[in-house]
Protein backbone atom coordinates (compact mmCIF):
# COMPACT_ATOMS: atom_id res chain seq x y z
CA UNK A 1 0.00 0.00 0.00
CA UNK A 2 1.56 3.39 -1.07
CA UNK A 3 1.42 6.61 0.58
CA UNK A 4 -1.84 8.99 0.16
CA UNK A 5 -1.78 11.48 -2.30
CA UNK A 6 -2.93 14.95 -2.02
CA UNK A 7 -6.07 14.11 -3.57
CA UNK A 8 -6.99 11.38 -1.11
CA UNK A 9 -6.22 14.05 1.66
CA UNK A 10 -8.31 16.76 0.35
CA UNK A 11 -11.08 13.53 -0.04
CA UNK A 12 -10.61 13.15 3.50
CA UNK A 13 -10.47 16.57 4.78
CA UNK A 14 -13.97 17.34 2.90
CA UNK A 15 -15.08 13.98 4.92
CA UNK A 16 -15.44 12.23 1.62
CA UNK A 17 -15.64 8.19 1.53
CA UNK A 18 -12.00 7.77 1.06
CA UNK A 19 -11.29 4.49 2.09
CA UNK A 20 -8.16 5.28 3.80
CA UNK A 21 -7.39 4.79 7.33
CA UNK A 22 -5.85 8.28 9.13
CA UNK A 23 -2.66 6.50 9.79
CA UNK A 24 -2.50 5.81 5.97
CA UNK A 25 -2.61 9.62 5.03
CA UNK A 26 1.01 10.87 4.28
CA UNK A 27 1.19 14.32 5.14
CA UNK A 28 4.92 14.31 5.18
CA UNK A 29 4.33 13.78 1.68
CA UNK A 30 2.03 16.53 1.36
CA UNK A 31 4.55 19.31 3.39
CA UNK A 32 7.60 18.66 2.02
CA UNK A 33 5.84 19.19 -1.27
CA UNK A 34 3.04 21.90 -0.44
CA UNK A 35 3.96 23.02 2.52
CA UNK A 36 3.42 21.29 6.57
CA UNK A 37 -0.18 22.73 8.29
CA UNK A 38 0.12 22.42 11.67
CA UNK A 39 -3.24 23.98 13.31
CA UNK A 40 -6.11 22.02 13.27
CA UNK A 41 -8.01 25.35 13.42
CA UNK A 42 -6.71 27.04 10.46
CA UNK A 43 -9.49 25.33 8.26
CA UNK A 44 -7.16 23.34 6.14
CA UNK A 45 -8.12 20.17 7.60
CA UNK A 46 -11.12 18.75 9.69
CA UNK A 47 -10.03 17.70 13.13
CA UNK A 48 -13.00 15.17 13.15
CA UNK A 49 -11.05 12.90 10.08
CA UNK A 50 -7.19 14.22 11.55
CA UNK A 51 -5.97 12.97 14.40
CA UNK A 52 -4.45 16.06 16.64
CA UNK A 53 -2.67 16.49 19.79
CA UNK A 54 -4.76 16.07 22.97
CA UNK A 55 -6.04 20.00 23.36
CA UNK A 56 -7.08 19.93 19.73
CA UNK A 57 -5.33 22.53 18.27
CA UNK A 58 -2.39 21.38 16.53
CA UNK A 59 -2.36 18.52 13.55
CA UNK A 60 -0.17 15.41 14.09
CA UNK A 61 2.46 15.14 11.42
CA UNK A 62 3.30 12.01 10.27
CA UNK A 63 -0.85 10.41 11.86
CA UNK A 64 0.46 7.66 13.81
CA UNK A 65 -1.30 4.39 13.62
CA UNK A 66 -3.49 2.43 16.20
CA UNK A 67 -0.87 0.30 17.08
CA UNK A 68 0.84 0.69 20.38
CA UNK A 69 3.70 -0.66 19.05
CA UNK A 70 3.80 2.39 16.75
CA UNK A 71 6.97 4.48 18.67
CA UNK A 72 4.50 7.42 17.81
CA UNK A 73 2.21 6.03 20.25
CA UNK A 74 5.31 5.70 22.93
CA UNK A 75 4.82 7.53 26.36
CA UNK A 76 6.75 10.61 26.66
CA UNK A 77 9.05 9.26 29.04
CA UNK A 78 9.81 6.03 27.04
CA UNK A 79 10.61 8.25 23.93
CA UNK A 80 13.00 11.24 26.11
CA UNK A 81 15.34 8.59 27.59
CA UNK A 82 15.85 7.11 24.10
CA UNK A 83 16.43 10.67 22.93
CA UNK A 84 18.56 11.07 26.25
CA UNK A 85 20.56 7.80 24.79
CA UNK A 86 21.18 8.57 21.55
CA UNK A 87 22.15 12.19 22.74
CA UNK A 88 25.00 10.83 25.34
CA UNK A 89 25.78 8.48 22.51
CA UNK A 90 26.43 11.22 19.99
CA UNK A 91 28.44 12.93 22.15
CA UNK A 92 31.50 10.43 22.48
CA UNK A 93 32.75 10.97 18.93
CA UNK A 94 34.03 14.33 18.81
CA UNK A 95 35.22 13.92 22.72
CA UNK A 96 36.91 11.04 22.11
CA UNK A 97 38.67 13.06 18.73
CA UNK A 98 39.28 16.13 21.08
CA UNK A 99 40.83 13.89 23.54
CA UNK A 100 43.20 12.90 21.18
CA UNK A 101 44.27 16.57 19.58
CA UNK A 102 45.36 17.27 23.50
CA UNK A 103 47.11 14.46 23.96
CA UNK A 104 49.34 15.27 21.16
CA UNK A 105 52.63 16.14 22.71
CA UNK A 106 53.34 13.34 25.16
CA UNK A 107 52.69 10.37 22.44
CA UNK A 108 54.95 12.30 20.81
CA UNK A 109 57.43 12.27 23.69
CA UNK A 110 56.92 8.76 24.59
CA UNK A 111 57.05 7.81 20.79
CA UNK A 112 60.09 9.63 19.76
CA UNK A 113 58.03 11.31 16.95
CA UNK A 114 57.27 14.67 16.29
CA UNK A 115 53.69 16.17 16.78
CA UNK A 116 53.02 16.81 13.52
CA UNK A 117 53.59 13.16 12.50
CA UNK A 118 51.43 11.80 15.82
CA UNK A 119 48.78 14.06 13.92
CA UNK A 120 48.13 11.82 10.87
CA UNK A 121 46.01 9.30 13.49
CA UNK A 122 44.22 12.49 14.55
CA UNK A 123 43.68 13.34 10.96
CA UNK A 124 42.61 9.74 9.63
CA UNK A 125 39.94 9.60 13.38
CA UNK A 126 38.56 12.46 12.04
CA UNK A 127 37.59 11.18 8.89
CA UNK A 128 36.01 8.30 9.63
CA UNK A 129 33.61 10.17 11.62
CA UNK A 130 32.05 11.20 8.67
CA UNK A 131 32.41 8.31 6.56
CA UNK A 132 31.05 6.13 9.87
CA UNK A 133 28.23 7.78 9.74
CA UNK A 134 27.19 7.64 6.44
CA UNK A 135 28.04 3.55 6.27
CA UNK A 136 25.89 3.48 9.87
CA UNK A 137 23.01 5.30 8.03
CA UNK A 138 22.85 3.10 5.27
CA UNK A 139 23.20 -0.70 7.40
CA UNK A 140 20.24 0.41 9.58
CA UNK A 141 17.79 0.68 6.53
CA UNK A 142 18.66 -3.27 5.88
CA UNK A 143 19.24 -4.41 9.40
CA UNK A 144 17.35 -1.87 11.57
CA UNK A 145 18.58 1.25 13.97
CA UNK A 146 18.68 -0.73 17.07
CA UNK A 147 20.94 -3.55 15.84
CA UNK A 148 23.06 -1.17 14.16
CA UNK A 149 23.25 1.30 17.12
CA UNK A 150 24.41 -1.49 19.69
CA UNK A 151 26.76 -3.31 17.68
CA UNK A 152 28.72 -0.12 16.52
CA UNK A 153 28.43 1.07 20.05
CA UNK A 154 30.20 -2.33 21.10
CA UNK A 155 33.04 -1.97 18.65
CA UNK A 156 33.50 1.48 19.90
CA UNK A 157 33.89 0.61 23.26
CA UNK A 158 36.72 -2.12 22.12
CA UNK A 159 38.56 0.17 20.07
CA UNK A 160 38.63 3.32 22.48
CA UNK A 161 40.27 0.60 25.06
CA UNK A 162 42.42 -0.20 22.35
CA UNK A 163 43.31 3.27 22.40
CA UNK A 164 44.30 3.64 25.91
CA UNK A 165 46.38 0.09 26.10
CA UNK A 166 47.60 0.70 22.63
CA UNK A 167 51.98 0.66 23.40
CA UNK A 168 53.01 1.48 19.48
CA UNK A 169 51.87 4.48 17.45
CA UNK A 170 50.52 2.19 14.69
CA UNK A 171 48.67 0.28 16.76
CA UNK A 172 47.39 3.61 18.14
CA UNK A 173 46.81 4.78 14.83
CA UNK A 174 44.61 1.67 13.42
CA UNK A 175 42.71 2.23 16.85
CA UNK A 176 41.79 5.63 16.72
CA UNK A 177 40.89 5.22 12.86
CA UNK A 178 38.44 2.52 13.44
CA UNK A 179 36.97 4.37 16.76
CA UNK A 180 36.02 7.31 14.65
CA UNK A 181 34.29 5.22 12.34
CA UNK A 182 32.32 2.92 14.91
CA UNK A 183 31.63 5.31 17.20
CA UNK A 184 29.96 8.13 15.54
CA UNK A 185 26.82 6.04 14.75
CA UNK A 186 24.41 8.12 17.07
CA UNK A 187 25.74 11.47 15.43
CA UNK A 188 25.13 10.40 11.72
CA UNK A 189 22.13 7.99 12.52
CA UNK A 190 20.45 10.95 15.27
CA UNK A 191 17.56 12.23 13.16
CA UNK A 192 16.36 9.21 12.09
CA UNK A 193 15.31 8.26 15.70
CA UNK A 194 13.89 11.18 16.31
CA UNK A 195 12.12 11.34 13.26
CA UNK A 196 10.76 8.24 14.07
CA UNK A 197 9.60 8.88 17.83
CA UNK A 198 8.33 12.73 17.80
CA UNK A 199 5.67 14.48 15.41
CA UNK A 200 6.87 17.27 13.16
CA UNK A 201 6.10 20.12 15.37
CA UNK A 202 8.14 18.74 18.27
CA UNK A 203 11.68 18.16 15.80
CA UNK A 204 13.40 21.69 16.18
CA UNK A 205 13.08 21.55 20.23
CA UNK A 206 14.15 17.45 20.02
CA UNK A 207 17.17 18.21 17.42
CA UNK A 208 17.80 21.39 19.59
CA UNK A 209 19.16 18.82 22.49
CA UNK A 210 20.70 16.34 20.28
CA UNK A 211 22.69 18.72 18.42
CA UNK A 212 23.78 20.85 21.53
CA UNK A 213 25.44 17.27 22.78
CA UNK A 214 27.30 17.36 19.30
CA UNK A 215 28.41 20.72 19.71
CA UNK A 216 29.36 20.48 23.47
CA UNK A 217 31.39 17.53 23.11
CA UNK A 218 34.86 18.71 21.11
CA UNK A 219 35.35 21.18 24.28
CA UNK A 220 34.37 18.70 26.82
CA UNK A 221 37.12 16.47 25.22
CA UNK A 222 40.38 18.92 25.93
CA UNK A 223 38.50 20.18 29.41
CA UNK A 224 38.78 17.05 31.18
CA UNK A 225 41.83 15.57 28.70
CA UNK A 226 43.86 18.57 29.52
CA UNK A 227 43.24 18.10 33.70
CA UNK A 228 43.78 14.66 33.46
CA UNK A 229 47.67 15.04 31.45
CA UNK A 230 48.50 17.20 34.06
CA UNK A 231 48.65 14.52 36.41
CA UNK A 232 48.51 11.44 34.85
CA UNK A 233 49.49 9.25 31.64
CA UNK A 234 47.83 10.27 28.55
CA UNK A 235 46.66 6.96 28.30
CA UNK A 236 44.04 7.95 30.81
CA UNK A 237 42.57 10.02 29.19
CA UNK A 238 41.49 7.10 26.59
CA UNK A 239 40.86 5.39 29.82
CA UNK A 240 37.90 7.91 30.96
CA UNK A 241 36.80 8.11 26.77
CA UNK A 242 36.76 4.04 27.23
CA UNK A 243 34.82 4.35 30.45
CA UNK A 244 32.24 6.94 29.32
CA UNK A 245 31.85 5.00 26.00
CA UNK A 246 30.79 2.10 28.31
CA UNK A 247 28.32 3.84 30.49
CA UNK A 248 26.77 4.63 26.57
CA UNK A 249 26.77 1.12 25.74
CA UNK A 250 24.96 0.11 28.99
CA UNK A 251 22.50 2.75 28.68
CA UNK A 252 21.66 1.30 24.84
CA UNK A 253 21.28 -2.03 26.18
CA UNK A 254 18.77 -0.81 29.03
CA UNK A 255 16.78 1.44 27.95
CA UNK A 256 17.72 1.63 23.26
CA UNK A 257 14.94 0.07 21.26
CA UNK A 258 14.06 -0.15 17.74
CA UNK A 259 12.34 2.95 16.42
CA UNK A 260 11.41 1.87 12.91
CA UNK A 261 7.93 1.28 12.08
CA UNK A 262 6.65 0.92 8.65
CA UNK A 263 2.88 2.66 8.81
CA UNK A 264 1.73 1.56 5.71
CA UNK A 265 1.55 -2.24 6.96
CA UNK A 266 -1.92 -2.48 8.39
CA UNK A 267 -1.48 -3.46 12.27
CA UNK A 268 -2.72 -7.46 11.74
CA UNK A 269 -0.25 -7.60 8.88
CA UNK A 270 3.24 -5.92 11.23
CA UNK A 271 6.14 -8.48 11.40
CA UNK A 272 6.53 -10.11 15.19
CA UNK A 273 8.67 -7.48 17.20
CA UNK A 274 10.30 -10.07 19.59
CA UNK A 275 11.51 -9.86 22.86
CA UNK A 276 14.18 -6.37 23.33
CA UNK A 277 16.72 -8.31 23.61
CA UNK A 278 16.39 -9.96 20.15
CA UNK A 279 15.77 -6.61 18.70
CA UNK A 280 18.72 -5.51 19.79
CA UNK A 281 20.99 -8.08 18.45
CA UNK A 282 18.87 -8.07 15.35
CA UNK A 283 16.97 -11.25 15.20
CA UNK A 284 13.97 -9.93 14.25
CA UNK A 285 14.63 -7.44 12.02
CA UNK A 286 16.51 -9.60 10.21
CA UNK A 287 13.40 -12.17 9.56
CA UNK A 288 11.49 -8.99 8.55
CA UNK A 289 14.38 -7.57 6.22
CA UNK A 290 12.14 -8.43 3.30
CA UNK A 291 9.62 -5.83 4.03
CA UNK A 292 12.24 -3.31 4.09
CA UNK A 293 14.92 -2.41 1.23
CA UNK A 294 17.61 -4.62 -0.33
CA UNK A 295 21.37 -4.61 0.70
CA UNK A 296 21.44 -2.89 -2.43
CA UNK A 297 19.27 -0.19 -2.54
CA UNK A 298 19.80 0.27 1.57
CA UNK A 299 23.71 0.70 0.33
CA UNK A 300 22.23 3.41 -2.73
CA UNK A 301 20.10 5.37 -0.41
CA UNK A 302 23.07 7.47 1.23
CA UNK A 303 24.08 8.56 -2.62
CA UNK A 304 20.42 9.41 -4.06
CA UNK A 305 19.92 11.72 -1.73
CA UNK A 306 23.41 13.44 -1.89
CA UNK A 307 22.51 14.27 -5.17
CA UNK A 308 19.32 16.36 -4.33
CA UNK A 309 20.73 19.73 -4.76
CA UNK A 310 19.28 20.82 -1.56
CA UNK A 311 20.90 18.26 0.41
CA UNK A 312 24.49 19.27 -1.84
CA UNK A 313 24.22 23.45 -1.43
CA UNK A 314 23.30 22.85 2.42
CA UNK A 315 25.95 20.67 2.98
CA UNK A 316 28.37 22.63 1.46
CA UNK A 317 27.33 25.70 3.68
CA UNK A 318 27.71 23.81 6.75
CA UNK A 319 30.54 22.34 5.88
CA UNK A 320 32.49 25.71 5.35
CA UNK A 321 30.50 27.20 7.98
CA UNK A 322 31.56 24.38 10.79
CA UNK A 323 35.32 23.90 9.69
CA UNK A 324 36.51 27.16 11.69
CA UNK A 325 35.09 25.04 14.98
CA UNK A 326 38.08 22.52 14.43
CA UNK A 327 39.93 25.32 13.18
CA UNK A 328 40.35 27.47 16.63
CA UNK A 329 40.53 23.90 18.39
CA UNK A 330 43.61 23.14 16.88
CA UNK A 331 45.18 26.35 17.32
CA UNK A 332 43.68 28.29 19.88
CA UNK A 333 46.44 26.77 22.73
CA UNK A 334 49.24 27.20 20.47
CA UNK A 335 47.99 31.11 20.41
CA UNK A 336 47.08 31.32 24.44
CA UNK A 337 50.12 29.34 26.00
CA UNK A 338 52.79 31.92 24.81
CA UNK A 339 50.11 34.90 24.52
CA UNK A 340 48.90 34.41 28.32
CA UNK A 341 51.83 31.90 29.86
CA UNK A 342 48.99 29.68 30.25
CA UNK A 343 49.71 25.83 31.18
CA UNK A 344 47.37 22.56 30.67
CA UNK A 345 45.04 23.95 33.28
CA UNK A 346 44.65 27.18 32.15
CA UNK A 347 43.82 25.63 29.17
CA UNK A 348 41.46 23.75 30.20
CA UNK A 349 39.35 26.36 32.27
CA UNK A 350 39.38 28.60 29.09
CA UNK A 351 37.31 25.74 27.84
CA UNK A 352 34.45 26.92 30.11
CA UNK A 353 33.77 29.29 27.81
CA UNK A 354 32.32 27.49 24.52
CA UNK A 355 30.94 24.67 26.87
CA UNK A 356 28.43 27.90 28.44
CA UNK A 357 28.18 29.21 25.10
CA UNK A 358 26.31 26.28 23.34
CA UNK A 359 24.22 26.14 26.60
CA UNK A 360 23.04 29.31 25.87
CA UNK A 361 22.57 28.55 22.00
CA UNK A 362 20.85 25.49 23.46
CA UNK A 363 18.70 27.71 25.95
CA UNK A 364 18.10 30.42 23.54
CA UNK A 365 17.03 27.68 20.49
CA UNK A 366 14.31 26.19 22.55
CA UNK A 367 11.92 28.52 22.00
CA UNK A 368 13.57 30.71 19.06
CA UNK A 369 12.79 27.83 16.26
CA UNK A 370 9.00 27.37 16.88
CA UNK A 371 9.14 31.41 17.30
CA UNK A 372 10.42 32.19 13.59
CA UNK A 373 8.08 28.80 12.55
CA UNK A 374 4.99 30.37 14.11
CA UNK A 375 5.86 33.82 12.63
CA UNK A 376 6.64 32.24 9.66
CA UNK A 377 2.88 30.55 9.63
CA UNK A 378 1.80 33.40 10.95
CA UNK A 379 2.42 35.40 7.73
CA UNK A 380 1.61 32.13 5.03
CA UNK A 381 -1.82 31.10 5.89
CA UNK A 382 -0.94 28.38 8.35
CA UNK A 383 1.64 26.79 6.02
CA UNK A 384 4.99 26.36 7.01
CA UNK A 385 7.39 25.29 4.07
CA UNK A 386 10.61 23.82 4.80
CA UNK A 387 12.81 26.90 4.23
CA UNK A 388 11.39 28.66 6.80
CA UNK A 389 14.27 26.56 8.91
CA UNK A 390 17.02 28.40 7.72
CA UNK A 391 15.58 31.72 9.32
CA UNK A 392 17.37 31.51 12.19
CA UNK A 393 20.69 31.80 10.43
CA UNK A 394 19.83 35.33 9.67
CA UNK A 395 20.13 35.47 13.46
CA UNK A 396 23.07 33.47 13.99
CA UNK A 397 25.00 34.78 11.13
CA UNK A 398 26.00 38.11 12.75
CA UNK A 399 27.79 36.33 15.91
CA UNK A 400 29.53 34.05 13.63
CA UNK A 401 31.32 36.57 11.79
CA UNK A 402 31.72 38.84 14.79
CA UNK A 403 33.19 36.45 16.84
CA UNK A 404 36.09 35.17 14.18
CA UNK A 405 37.16 38.86 13.70
CA UNK A 406 37.50 39.62 16.99
CA UNK A 407 38.83 36.19 18.09
CA UNK A 408 41.49 37.44 15.14
CA UNK A 409 42.11 40.77 16.44
CA UNK A 410 42.69 40.53 20.23
CA UNK A 411 44.98 36.95 19.05
CA UNK A 412 47.21 39.11 16.84
CA UNK A 413 47.12 42.43 19.34
CA UNK A 414 47.48 40.51 22.72
CA UNK A 415 43.79 41.97 23.72
CA UNK A 416 42.90 40.27 27.56
CA UNK A 417 42.09 36.86 27.48
CA UNK A 418 38.72 37.58 28.70
CA UNK A 419 38.08 39.43 24.50
CA UNK A 420 39.67 35.73 23.48
CA UNK A 421 36.86 34.30 25.56
CA UNK A 422 34.13 36.27 24.68
CA UNK A 423 35.14 36.01 20.91
CA UNK A 424 34.94 32.39 21.21
CA UNK A 425 31.91 32.20 22.87
CA UNK A 426 30.06 34.37 20.60
CA UNK A 427 30.73 31.71 17.50
CA UNK A 428 30.02 28.35 19.24
CA UNK A 429 26.85 30.24 20.07
CA UNK A 430 26.07 31.23 16.62
CA UNK A 431 27.47 27.63 15.33
CA UNK A 432 24.65 26.20 17.70
CA UNK A 433 21.79 28.44 16.45
CA UNK A 434 23.14 26.87 12.95
CA UNK A 435 23.75 23.52 13.67
CA UNK A 436 19.63 22.98 14.52
CA UNK A 437 18.50 25.66 11.16
CA UNK A 438 20.06 23.52 9.16
CA UNK A 439 19.07 19.87 10.24
CA UNK A 440 15.43 20.97 10.76
CA UNK A 441 15.38 22.22 7.04
CA UNK A 442 16.85 18.98 5.37
CA UNK A 443 14.27 16.37 7.48
CA UNK A 444 11.84 19.11 6.85
CA UNK A 445 12.37 18.71 2.86
CA UNK A 446 13.48 15.13 2.83
CA UNK A 447 11.55 13.37 6.12
CA UNK A 448 11.53 9.83 4.37
CA UNK A 449 15.00 10.10 4.30
CA UNK A 450 15.87 11.58 7.74
CA UNK A 451 18.92 8.88 8.40
CA UNK A 452 20.77 10.06 5.29
CA UNK A 453 20.07 13.52 5.55
CA UNK A 454 21.49 13.64 9.02
CA UNK A 455 24.93 11.12 7.77
CA UNK A 456 25.45 13.88 5.17
CA UNK A 457 25.42 16.86 7.36
CA UNK A 458 27.53 14.84 9.29
CA UNK A 459 30.02 14.28 7.39
CA UNK A 460 30.11 18.37 5.71
CA UNK A 461 30.93 18.83 9.21
CA UNK A 462 33.48 16.71 9.86
CA UNK A 463 34.96 17.10 6.18
CA UNK A 464 35.46 20.76 7.31
CA UNK A 465 37.06 19.75 10.36
CA UNK A 466 39.75 17.35 8.26
CA UNK A 467 40.60 19.32 5.41
CA UNK A 468 41.21 22.35 7.90
CA UNK A 469 43.32 20.53 10.44
CA UNK A 470 46.19 20.38 7.58
CA UNK A 471 46.48 24.05 6.78
CA UNK A 472 45.15 26.01 10.08
CA UNK A 473 48.16 26.58 12.42
CA UNK A 474 50.34 26.95 9.44
CA UNK A 475 48.02 29.58 7.95
CA UNK A 476 47.56 31.29 11.22
CA UNK A 477 51.53 31.46 11.99
CA UNK A 478 52.63 32.53 8.37
CA UNK A 479 49.56 35.57 8.12
CA UNK A 480 48.82 36.45 11.23
CA UNK A 481 45.08 35.48 13.37
CA UNK A 482 43.80 39.22 11.96
CA UNK A 483 44.05 38.05 8.27
CA UNK A 484 43.73 34.19 8.82
CA UNK A 485 40.55 34.33 11.23
CA UNK A 486 39.05 37.20 8.85
CA UNK A 487 39.04 35.10 5.66
CA UNK A 488 37.40 32.48 7.29
CA UNK A 489 34.89 34.95 8.37
CA UNK A 490 34.50 36.41 5.03
CA UNK A 491 34.02 32.49 3.93
CA UNK A 492 31.16 32.03 6.54
CA UNK A 493 29.55 35.83 5.10
CA UNK A 494 29.81 34.29 0.98
CA UNK A 495 28.17 30.95 2.70
CA UNK A 496 25.12 33.01 3.83
CA UNK A 497 24.77 33.17 0.22
CA UNK A 498 23.99 29.56 -0.13
CA UNK A 499 21.17 30.36 2.84
CA UNK A 500 19.68 32.99 0.22
CA UNK A 501 19.46 30.92 -2.75
CA UNK A 502 17.80 28.39 -0.64
CA UNK A 503 15.14 30.75 1.18
CA UNK A 504 14.45 31.96 -2.11
CA UNK A 505 14.47 29.04 -4.91
CA UNK A 506 14.69 26.04 -2.62
CA UNK A 507 10.99 24.99 -3.14
CA UNK A 508 11.44 24.91 -6.71
CA UNK A 509 14.51 23.28 -6.52
CA UNK A 510 13.24 20.53 -4.10
CA UNK A 511 10.09 20.00 -6.49
CA UNK A 512 12.35 19.72 -9.60
CA UNK A 513 15.07 16.97 -7.60
CA UNK A 514 11.94 15.49 -6.72
CA UNK A 515 11.77 13.39 -3.41
CA UNK A 516 13.83 10.05 -3.29
CA UNK A 517 10.76 7.40 -2.97
CA UNK A 518 12.63 4.60 -1.14
CA UNK A 519 11.02 1.80 -0.43
CA UNK A 520 10.74 2.03 3.32
CA UNK A 521 11.50 5.66 5.30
Amino acid sequence: MGPATLTALEDVEKGGSSQLEQSDIDLDHVGETQGYVLNAQAGHASTRHLKTTKDGSTILIPQPSNDPNDPLNWSQTKKNIILAVISFTAFLPDYGSATGAVTLLPQAADWGMSPDQVNHSQVGNVFMLGAGGVVAVALSAYFGRYPVLFWFIVLAVATSAWCAGATTFESFMAARILNGFFSTVAQGGGLMFIKDMYFFHEHARKINIWSAFIILSPYFGPLFAAFIISTQKWQWAFGVYTIETGLCLIAIMLFGDETYYDRRIPIELQPPRGSRLSRMIGIPQWKSKRLRNSFAQAMARPFIVLFKVPVALTGFYYLITFAWVVGINTTLAIFLTPLYNFGPKQIGFFYFTPIVAAIIGETVGHWLHDMVAAAYMKRHNGRLEPEARLTVIWFSTPFMLAGLVLLGFALQRAYHYMICSLAWGLYVFGIMITTVGVNAYVLDSYPEASGEVAAWINFCRTAGGFIISYFQVTWANAKGTEQSLGVQAAICAIGFCLVLVLQISGKRLRLWSRQPHFKTN
